[in-house]
């Protein structure tokens, strides 16, 4: 229990115990809070709740470890509180809008929000492993229900909302972004709209930091002595020096702090096994010998340069339908490419993905395929981080019930194979074969990872090629998802149009 269930718990600790302003800094050595400050506030509540049923629960210091029952079935609880509060009802609006904007009928919505609700890397990650990410994953659902309903300053402020929460909420950020900075654009350009769109922003960070900084405020004034809070790197760094006699004191060294947990850059490019770009150059090219600061510059640039591309797209074209295209892939490069990548961070870019369940095409037979098999892909990359967990029976009953639900491997084989009454639905014969690779592989992994011990010189060569594997399929999954942003968008079919214009105008003139 000493994982993520332990921080949880210990962040509802301390958040009810101590004074706002040493939230960011107590003990932190022993699971220090580093997320934003809507966790903490959330933190908070559960922690105040879950202390009138049992104080002993949260006990300052000595609660650490606490393994009681009841304790565990109040913190599942509210995992599946706060899921069906926030989670639950914001995708179903979001996918009754999206599906109606896009011609597909109630069965059909209610098959593929079956499926979005029942993704099983979310439930394992967050009702097994522990986490509140379907928190996170509610408020930018909200976001975009709101764009589809075409309520842009609500998007803006849930979306604030989500940052607030997780910060892996920025996978996102730059679409979002794009796609409301187009929409004050073009096709005609909305100054008032973009202002408010700005002002709601401000004001959304702003309340959702007021909580903190006025609490540090009013611990400085009550006297609680800051010169034993170490100030972090990031204050140290700044143009400008600050005393700690001064007013604007406890404010930056607090803000700066929050930032400083929530991005922590000293921990280096990534933790344990990961499957991404950097975790997979690492198994072949020992990149921790290099410069961390150097590395850092990379992961930006190999970042920016992977969400370029659909932030071009979807700013130069913003339409509703093309979103999850664009979320996904720019996810999908963050995952890759960026830096302190988690596994669990993998909920990221699959959700979007399969949100496209609920378009036109998704209970197609190419989506069906891909979408299930970018999910089962994911699941299995998480299966080293659940195994631990001792989840393996979990994982393999929703993964296997996934599957089915979806008519993909290795249950079934319909979402591959040819229907005599829609012919027009298919599946081509490199995606199968592209696909039916990995799944053999995944099959082959499993056998000799339950069978065969791993060798005493490379106790790690099953999470490594996991993680090798991963990478490989999630490069793919990036590169479907920027390909059909781009077809959809219309700019293939203008570019292939103005080739055809050209070899006209070409031959004409060879016949003059």
């Amino acid at each position: 229990m000493h994982g993520d269930f332990e921080a949880q718990r210990h962040w509802m600790e301390i958040t009810t115990h101590l004074p706002v302003s040493l939230w960011y800094f107590y003990d932190l050595e022993y699971w220090g809070l580093d997320y934003p400050p809507l966790t903490a506030y959330h933190s908070w509540f559960l922690g105040k709740l879950g202390s009138i049923l049992d104080s002993s629960w949260f006990a300052l210091d000595d609660s650490r470890g606490i393994e009681n029952q009841a304790l565990k079935v109040y913190m599942r609880a509210t995992v599946i509180v706060s899921e069906y509060i926030s989670y639950v009802p914001a995708t179903t609006i979001f996918l009754r809008r999206y599906s109606q904007s896009q011609g597909v009928g109630g069965f059909a919505m209610s098959a593929a929000l079956t499926a979005i609700l029942m993704q099983p890397a979310t439930i394992l990650i967050d009702h097994g492993h522990f986490q509140y990410n379907t928190v996170m994953l509610g408020f930018f659902m909200a976001s975009l229900s709101s764009i589809f309903s075409r309520h842009l300053l609500w998007s803006a402020a849930f979306f604030v909302a989500a940052l607030g929460f997780k910060q892996m909420t920025l996978y996102y950020s730059p679409v979002m972004f794009a796609y409301l900075l187009g929409s004050c654009l073009t096709p005609n350009i909305r100054l008032v709209r973009l202002f408010c769109i700005g002002i709601v922003t401000l004001i959304s960070f702003t309340l959702l930091f007021l909580p903190l900084i006025s609490g540090c405020f009013y611990n400085y004034f009550q006297g609680l002595p800051l010169d034993e809070l170490r100030p972090p790197t990031l204050m140290k760094s700044l143009p400008i020096q600050i005393s700690a006699s001064s007013r604007f004191y406890p404010v930056v060294l607090q803000s700066t702090q929050v930032i400083h947990r929530i991005f922590p850059f000293a921990r280096g490019l990534f933790e344990d096994k990961v499957a991404n770009f950097w975790c997979f150059v690492h198994t072949f090219y020992k990149i921790s010998a290099v410069s961390p600061v150097f590395l850092q510059r990379l992961s930006l640039y190999f970042t920016l340069l992977s969400i370029l591309g659909p932030c071009m797209v979807i700013g130069a074209i913003p339409r509703m339908s093309l979103l999850p295209y664009a979320l996904a892939t720019s996810a999908w490069g963050f995952f890759l490419f960026s830096f302190q990548v988690h596994e669990k961070s993998v909920l990221l870019p699959l959700l979007p993905m399969t949100l496209l369940l609920g378009g036109s095409q998704g209970l197609g037979k190419e989506y069906r395929a891909w979408i299930g098999w970018a999910n089962m892909l994911g699941t299995w990359t998480l299966y080293p981080l659940l195994k631990r967990d001792g989840l393996a029976t979990p994982y393999a009953v929703l993964a296997l019930l996934w599957a089915y639900l979806l008519g993909i491997p290795p249950t079934s084989l319909s979402a591959y194979t040819r229907d005599p009454e829609a012919p027009e639905q298919h599946v081509s014969w490199f995606t199968t074969a592209l696909h039916a690779g990995f799944y053999i592989v995944m099959a082959i992994w499993h056998g000799l990872e339950l069978f065969i011990s791993p060798p005493e010189k490379k106790p790690d060569i099953y999470p490594v090629t996991n993680a090798l594997i991963g990478a490989i399929g999630f490069g793919i999954c990036y590169l479907w998802c920027f390909w059909k942003l781009v077809l959809y968008s219309g700019l293939l079919g203008d570019y292939l149009s103005y080739q055809a214009g050209r070899k006209d105008q070409k031959t004409k003139l060879k016949k003059r």
